[in-house]
């Protein structure tokens, strides 16, 4: 397919995805960047990790757009005694049959919400694993598909924050992007006062159901990826593992470990689903930058060193952006 249709296409297919931004910002004010980023990894079969201060909306951004999508919504509340059979099911004896049956957790939805992720140990952050990753669970011997579309949307507080668990490096690597939000500017802080002042309730309109999200992934892995990009997202992940090829010799005392493989795939599919997002059937070095910071900031894990000179991850992968040759 020759670029002029795919345009065509994707602007065609993409069309509903601007009905659905307006009704998610019918009830958040303002976090434009945290409701783009949420529907890039919807469109790219990728997991949520948003980060910010208690009060910012997370869980009120997450819960608005699964309910402007119709379909199946889950929020699992992370706590300190919660267990893993609490999220994933278990198995029940029945006394009169004699036997084991599976009951299902509320993993299995086509959104989940891992609420306070974070406020919870490492065992029980550990169950979704198999969820994030090979889209299935295992109960007994058995072991059971997710539904499709299928996605984790975490909130957290940062770590500093009391009573937070750090989240183990295999479960933050399944996450296809980390979003940190920040406060509201004055003027979104008066339209939050006007509109959330009253206890009225904020009609959506459900009319985008899973199909259509599933129709658009289709679409997003046709998105055309030349060669010179290809290299450059290859490029990008090579400077977090070894700086000093890139002439970025101060850095790699600050980084502990680079970024995975996952990472190469991540912002591929994630630059592919922006793309799309902005009517475009191919990937620009722009949706590369527009995407990295969120696809590589929890992967590029720090030396005490780093921590001592307060040198930050989001400073590292700037750095990294702005050493590696733009094709």
């Amino acid at each position: 397919m020759d670029i002029t249709t795919l345009n065509k296409q994707v602007q065609a297919e993409s069309l509903f995805l601007q009905d659905l931004k307006r009704e998610v910002s019918k009830v958040i004010v303002g976090q434009e960047d945290l409701i783009e980023k949420m529907l890039v990894a919807l469109l790219a079969d990728g997991h949520v990790l948003i980060e910010g201060v208690p009060g910012l909306a997370k869980t009120l951004a997450v819960k608005t757009l699964a309910s402007a999508i119709n379909a199946q919504f889950q929020r699992i509340q992370f706590t300190p005694d919660l267990l893993p059979a609490d999220i994933t099911g278990t198995l029940i004896f029945n006394p009169k049959e004699g036997a084991f049956y599976p009951k299902r957790g509320p993993v299995f939805s086509n959104f989940v919400l891992a609420d306070e992720i974070n406020r919870s140990p490492a065992k029980v952050q550990s169950a979704l694993l198999e969820a994030m990753q090979e889209r299935q669970v295992t109960i007994g011997e058995k072991t059971y598909p997710l539904p499709a579309p299928f996605m984790v949307l975490a909130t957290q507080n940062p770590v500093e924050q009391e009573g937070t668990y750090p989240l183990p490096e295999a479960q933050v690597d399944r996450f296809m992007l980390k979003v940190l939000i920040s406060y509201p500017t004055k003027e979104e802080e008066k339209l939050i006062l006007e509109r959330m002042a009253s206890h009225q309730q904020i009609p959506l309109n459900t009319s985008v159901t899973p199909e259509m999200i599933l129709k658009a992934r289709q679409v997003v892995d046709g998105i055309y990826v030349d060669e010179k990009i290809k290299n450059y997202i290859v490029e990008l992940v090579f400077a977090t593992r070894n700086p000093k090829a890139y002439q970025l010799d101060k850095l790699a005392s600050f980084i502990a470990y680079g970024a995975s493989p996952r990472a190469t795939i991540f912002l591929t599919q994630a630059a592919k689903a922006y793309a799309f997002l902005n009517g475009r059937g191919y990937v620009t070095p722009e949706d590369i930058k527009a995407i990295g910071l969120d696809v590589l900031r929890h992967r590029v894990l720090l030396t005490y060193e780093a921590e001592a000179e307060n040198m930050t991850s989001d400073q590292i992968v700037q750095q990294i952006f702005e050493a590696v040759d733009v094709p």
